[in-house]
């Protein structure tokens, strides 16, 4: 087996755990720990950790599939995709916590989960083409 094919399951293993720790952080009951301060350097606490919970998301999947992405339109597309399945799950986490007595929906926390997704996305795109052109 190839060392970026190897990488790329230890990647994809890590993909998973991660899906399994944000599944978790969202339909938590942490009702009974302390209340945190309701901003952090002036954003909203909540909407904070709903951006760093998230920001992982593409630069995780990108590793996993690095090996696959060649050219330029290869790592777009690659970058549409995740960034798509990134909303899809950031969407599906809010609606399944509207349906838990303890949880609430906010669409605002949807906003900074794909917030962080994209820009994530952007940055891990950008460094995936620069070293593209570096291997020419």
């Amino acid at each position: 087996m190839k060392k970026n094919h190897t990488r790329a399951i230890l990647f994809r293993i890590a993909m998973i755990l991660y899906v399994i720790a944000v599944a978790w952080l969202c339909f938590a009951n942490f009702s009974k720990l302390p209340d945190v301060p309701r901003t952090f350097f002036g954003f909203p606490t909540d909407k904070v950790v709903h951006f760093c919970m998230f920001f992982p998301f593409p630069i995780l999947a990108f590793l996993a599939y690095d090996p696959y992405t060649t050219t330029p339109w290869q790592a777009l597309a690659a970058l549409v995709s995740i960034c798509a399945i990134g909303g899809i799950f950031a969407g599906c986490t809010e609606l399944i916590q509207e349906q838990l007595a303890y949880r609430s929906k906010d669409i605002n926390d949807f906003g900074a989960d794909c917030l962080a997704i994209g820009l994530s996305g952007l940055l891990v795109f950008t460094i995936d083409v620069l070293k593209m052109r570096k291997k020419k």
